[in-house]
């Protein structure tokens, strides 16, 4: 937590000095600031007063005759101290509702489409880090027929991840050969994990379902693949090349680094494990990595029943306008959540 021993003008202008540089990207001199900020103050006033931050090590002076930038240690206090919320518009909360809904049934589709709203409504990389085993035991499968030829299996996990998959047959069944199906799964199947299902396990539940092998066939080679429950967490990133589009970035020298990052599953899930309550806001030298350090993480945790399944996050550079990016990983993190809740209380 960042030192609140600062008086209020200095507050003032550094909060200023943050926000027209995340605005502009262009360093913030001290008519500037008198201009567009503190009317009341005369730049001589506001001059003295930023070259006191930058003493303190809260603004950084890029070039000589330049306006100042705000440091790695400015930022933090900004985002501990003085940032104000900026809560989402109608439109940027519908836009991520109808994704939401559109893919509701399927936790790797809503994963992937999560990264790709929340890259554009960013103008960040994002990344959505969907889960793997942890996805749990069978809770209820149901076969429902939505033609004469092809059935929707949805398989509901103790996690609360809720898949489905379309089967088409050959010769169509009615609702009540559904049932019956659905209801012998259920009985053989159900507080099982995937792991669970070995040959003997499928072997007997085929036996059971012969008078329904077609079907049975495809349900079980549904269940037992790894489409349902991946045995390894997925990283589903989106929106990489905004990154060169960020002035810090646009040298494709300075890019590249970050960009082979970012391209690494194995380094995404290092750097978005670990943080299990609330939003993380990661500045610069904070990530552990050396390729991120002009960059920003803000990441925060999914799941439900008190059990984290997933996280989401973007990556910028640490020039980025946290307010927002904060309020947008929140609210999705929480629409997520709120989707397995549901899902975990179907059937």
């Amino acid at each position: 937590m960042a030192d609140n021993r600062m008086n209020t003008r200095k507050k003032e202008i550094l909060q200023a000095v943050t926000e027209d540089y995340v605005s502009t990207a262009e360093p913030v001199g001290s008519r500037t600031i008198s201009r567009k900020y503190l009317t009341e103050l005369s730049p001589a006033t506001i001059r003295n007063e930023m070259a006191d931050l930058e003493y303190e090590g809260y603004l950084e002076q890029p070039h000589t005759s330049a306006g100042r930038v705000p440091s790695e240690k400015g930022y933090r206090f900004y985002v501990d101290m003085l940032m104000r919320d900026k809560p989402l518009t109608q439109e940027e909360m519908g836009k991520v509702l109808q994704e939401y809904a559109r893919r509701r049934g399927e936790i790797q589709a809503l994963s992937r489409a999560a990264a790709k709203v929340l890259a554009e409504l960013a103008n960040c990389a994002a990344v959505v880090i969907s889960p793997g085993v942890q996805c749990g035991s069978i809770k209820h499968i149901q076969m429902a027929g939505i033609s004469q030829d092809d059935i929707m299996m949805i398989v509901i996990t103790s996690a609360g991840a809720l898949e489905h998959r379309l089967i088409r047959l050959r010769n169509s069944l009615s609702q009540n050969d559904l049932d019956v199906v659905s209801a012998i799964l259920n009985r053989r199947l159900r507080g099982l994990s995937f792991a669970d299902l070995t040959r003997q396990v499928i072997r007997t539940v085929r036996s059971e379902l012969s008078a329904y092998s077609e079907l049975a066939s495809q349900a079980l080679e549904i269940l037992t693949s790894s489409g349902i429950c991946p045995s390894e967490e997925s990283v589903h990133m989106d929106g990489i090349a905004n990154f060169l589009e960020q002035p810090e970035f646009k040298q494709i020298e300075r890019a590249r680094p970050v960009l082979r990052l970012l391209e690494s599953q194995a380094h995404m899930l290092n750097l978005m494990s670990g943080y299990r309550t609330g939003v993380t806001v990661r500045i610069g030298s904070e990530n552990t990595l050396e390729e991120l350090r002009d960059c920003s993480i803000i990441s925060a945790s999914y799941g439900h029943a008190g059990k984290v399944m997933g996280t989401i996050g973007v990556v910028g550079p640490t020039r980025m306008d946290y307010s927002k990016a904060i309020s947008l990983v929140r609210f999705m993190a929480e629409g997520i959540s709120e989707l397995l809740e549901r899902a975990s209380f179907d059937k």
